[in-house]
């Protein structure tokens, strides 16, 4: 899904890598949905976290791409577009994954516990 995403919405040279920005932040968005049901609903399996958490959506999510894409903006002379790529990336994933755990804590709220 990553990959057709990128396909689709391609970075031109030099701009802000939105389609990498928003993969990442949907993708931690995710992580705070699961979290919060598994450790507020079910006994999980002990590897179903890392499975789901670091195995599947840690595919989905590109921080790995994000690092190549700070570098080319810097190389491209876009350092003021690489910082603010860079922070702005940070500050979106951890607040996606705040507030989905926070959303979905709200929605699960009064349901019996698995």
């Amino acid at each position: 899904m990553r990959y057709g995403a990128g396909l689709l919405w391609p970075t031109a040279v030099g701009a802000f890598p939105w389609t990498t920005f928003l993969i990442n932040t949907v993708g931690c968005a995710l992580i705070g949905v699961l979290l919060v049901v598994i450790a507020d609903l079910a006994a999980p399996h002990r590897l179903l976290r890392p499975f789901l958490g670091t195995g599947v959506l840690g595919g989905f999510t590109t921080f790995s791409t994000y690092a190549v894409d700070v570098r080319r903006l810097v190389d491209d002379g876009r350092t003021a577009v690489a910082l603010a790529y860079l922070a702005g990336t940070l500050v979106a994933a951890l607040a996606a994954v705040w507030a989905a755990a926070a959303v979905t804590r709200r929605c699960l709220r009064g349901r019996p516990a698995r």
